[in-house]
């Protein structure tokens, strides 16, 4: 019992968390499947609002437009505005809008996907709602995790979010090219995340004056390679 309210509150709420979390894990096998099954290179973007995730797509769709086939999902509580902005660009881009909702879910993924279509051995990047901790408990069956931190934000975040960075497979530290004017230590934020991941590749870029986007593109390169290779050691 509660001891405030006298509710039963303690069991039944990690019961149903996990309930969730499992049926979520399901649909995102499938999703994996059905991506692993056309060779499509799913990266799941993350951060905060505002650090840049929709800039740093646009940038991307224009540099790399003649190399890559790309598409775009969007993820927003409300509006169509980010989506609109890709379209913009000549890419096909699927808005999810969650409402009251802080995250996309597998099953959202898998609808968009139904309705974008992606090009067999295409890059899909998702969007997802700007929240630096609801959406790295939701597995997509994305292939990477990408987390998107601005030299805006402090440099403590990965230990304020450590399950964020922990699961990040690359980290864009981005709008480098305001650290003349922001009280921001690139060193201290490395150190800080070495302590939650060991792992994750940083990579500090610009998405409006392009700094660091060949690292970031040469990454994008690197998976989906790995991905063409296990796809042909299965045939």
């Amino acid at each position: 019992m509660c001891g405030s309210c006298g509710c039963e509150e303690t069991g039944r709420t990690v019961t149903v968390q996990e309930r969730v979390l499992d049926r979520n894990d399901h649909l995102a096998e499938h999703n994996r499947a059905w991506l692993a099954d056309r060779a499509i290179l799913a990266v799941n973007l993350m951060s905060s609002p505002g650090s840049g995730k929709t800039t740093l797509l646009e940038r991307a769709i224009e540099d790399l437009r003649d190399r890559l086939t790309l598409a775009v999902i969007e993820g927003d509580q409300a509006t169509p505005l980010d989506a609109d902005r890709i379209r913009a660009t000549g890419c096909p881009a699927v808005q999810i809008n969650t409402g009251a909702g802080c995250h996309l879910d597998a099953a959202m993924l898998a609808g968009a996907l139904r309705d974008l279509g992606p090009a067999p051995g295409s890059v899909v990047f998702v969007e997802n709602v700007g929240n630096l901790v609801c959406p790295a408990m939701f597995d997509l069956g994305e292939d990477h995790r990408a987390v998107v931190m601005s030299v805006t934000e402090g440099a403590d975040k990965p230990l304020k979010y450590p399950h964020m960075f922990r699961t990040a497979d690359v980290v864009l530290l981005n709008k480098v090219d305001l650290l003349p004017h922001v009280d921001f230590d690139p060193d201290r934020f490395r150190d800080l995340l070495r302590q939650v991941n060991t792992a994750a590749a940083v990579l500090p870029v610009s998405a409006t004056r392009g700094d660091g986007l060949g690292e970031w593109y040469s990454w994008l390169a690197g998976r989906r390679r790995v991905l063409a290779a296990a796809v042909e050691a299965m045939l």
